[in-house]
């Protein structure tokens, strides 16, 4: 074990005792703030994420997506069992460093910077970093000239709600373009990455197109003399079971792909950039059902069933969608609420939303 994790970080059960076990002993018992909403996670959920990506991933080395979820415990965890990180701003870094995890095994990989970041990651030893246009290029040749950089290109994301490649990915048109110009920048070009989104969960067949047009571009950057060897597959990579296709299958997918274009032994290490598949199920919202006020139907927003009663009850709970359920916002999540046991319809759990923000 590396010494990440300490004993604050996590507390031990017995067998057999549940996430909701120990929410209801958190609430019931009272030793949680009357209105203070707070999140369970379960570590071992993380740890069993884990195992499973290995196992049905064997070639990938997973790069968790700090921003998806920062919780120290989660985050030493994860480097406990020997993930890599992928930052995308400077608090990130500098956490990760404070955590103590090794450089080598931090990634910059978003590809609008700010120069004071990017020499932020000069300071600290950070040499992986991603650009997709030649503002950027030029940005970091200024401030960090010693950086490996990987290209990350455009997907067809059509399928995605946050349609990521419609402002970050460079087109394949551009690549050979881009690749020059890093070559007159003396700019060292060490691999492709791409990002899928997660939304395009249902349509596994999107990395299979997009590890095609790595192909390409990594025969792009041998013929203009690039010694490339890092393809990242970014995230995409469904966190709960409800999902549309299972992550075995997405897997599958991926790994026929991987074979027919970058077979093993090719010399090419393989990343990804899993985010809510390590922590979507593991982690558990509590909150308070703090009002609640009788409504007609349709002020509701419901469609009145025939035999339906005419009211509705709407109930106010001590989170928003500015806060925790921010994911409403972001990936059109719907929580589904578990009620407590003998809380008389005052307390409620969120399952299921560990990520962007701890949702």
């Amino acid at each position: 074990m590396a010494g990440y994790l300490s004993e604050s970080d996590f507390v031990m059960v017995e067998e057999g005792f549940t996430t909701r076990d120990l929410l209801e002993e958190l609430t019931l018992g009272g030793s949680q703030d009357e209105g203070v909403s707070f999140f369970v996670a379960d570590l071992g959920d993380v740890v069993k994420k884990h195992l499973r990506f290995l196992k049905n991933l064997p070639r990938v080395r997973p790069f968790f997506v700090v921003k998806c979820n920062s919780s120290p415990g989660v985050l030493r965890a994860l480097a406990e069992l020997g993930l890599g990180f992928s930052c995308a701003n400077k608090a990130e870094m500098e956490l990760l460093r404070h955590i103590g995890v090794p450089v080598h095994k931090i990634i910059y990989t978003s590809p609008c910077k700010q120069a004071a970041q990017v020499k932020q990651a000069a300071r600290l030893g950070i040499q992986v970093l991603s650009f997709d246009n030649e503002v950027e290029l030029a940005k970091v040749a200024r401030s960090h000239p010693t950086a490996r950089m990987v290209l990350r290109i455009a997907t067809d994301d059509s399928c995605s709600p946050a349609r990521l490649s419609m402002k970050l990915g460079a087109t394949l048109k551009s690549c050979r373009h881009l690749l020059e110009t890093a070559k007159k920048m003396n700019m060292d070009v060490v691999g492709v990455s791409f990002h899928v989104g997660s939304g395009c969960a249902s349509d596994p067949q999107a990395f299979t197109q997009s590890i095609a047009d790595a192909r390409l571009v990594f025969e792009m950057g041998t013929e203009l003399g690039y010694r490339m060897h890092i393809l990242d597959l970014g995230g995409g990579f469904p966190g709960t079971e409800d999902s549309k296709v299972r992550f075995e299958e997405m897997a599958s997918v991926i790994n026929s792909a991987l074979d027919m274009y970058f077979p093993e032994g090719c010399g090419v290490d393989i990343l990804a950039e899993p985010g809510r598949y390590y922590v979507a199920s593991a982690f558990t919202l509590a909150v308070r059902i703090v009002a609640k006020k009788e409504v007609p139907s349709d002020q509701a927003g419901l469609d009145e069933e025939d035999g339906a009663s005419p009211k509705s009850i709407v109930y106010h709970i001590s989170e928003g969608v500015y806060g925790a359920f921010n994911c409403v916002f972001f990936d059109n999540a719907c929580p589904m609420p578990i009620l407590q046991k003998g809380s008389s319809a005052r307390q409620a759990f969120a399952s299921g939303r560990g990520g962007r923000g701890h949702v």
